[in-house]
């Protein structure tokens, strides 16, 4: 935004240093364009002063802590049941906790010896039996189904 204004600038000086050289000329000639020049500068100020106005506010970040239930009395252990029935494979719930882990799919195919088309794949399979379209609705659907820790 800043390089935008002093290059804005920059061509504004020298527009006025060329016409002021033509002074003469100009006010015969062209005085309209003249008043012109001068209401599009004004406008132009207008607009950048208002965008810098606008985009200069402060965002409040507020911290949200929700409760959520924790089963105690042992490890984890998966729905088995759960995952029969929603029809992900292995592979699929393998890269399902990946992406609760926050790999990102570069990284699941290397760790999974595959190519990210393939780990892409899985992840829109994924997806689709979950009913999801992003992977924060996966995981967070995936856990609340126990289907990962």
């Amino acid at each position: 935004m800043k390089q935008l204004a002093i290059y804005g600038l920059c061509g504004g000086v020298l527009i006025v240093a060329m016409r002021f050289v033509e002074y003469r000329f100009l006010v015969i000639g062209h005085s309209v364009e003249i008043y012109v020049a001068l209401i599009a500068a004004a406008f132009a100020a207008i607009g950048i002063w208002f965008g810098i106005t606008l985009t200069g506010r402060k965002v409040e970040v507020r911290e949200v802590t929700v409760e959520a239930p924790v089963a105690s009395g042992g490890p984890f252990v998966a729905d088995a049941a759960r995952i029969e029935a929603l029809g992900i494979t292995p592979r699929e719930l393998e890269v399902l906790q990946l992406i609760a882990e926050g790999l990102s799919n570069k990284e699941m195919a290397e760790r999974l010896f595959v190519s990210e088309n393939t780990v892409k794949t899985h992840a829109s399979r994924v997806f689709d039996k979950l009913g999801a379209s992003r992977r924060t609705q996966a995981v967070q659907f995936a856990k609340s189904q126990r289907i990962i820790a």
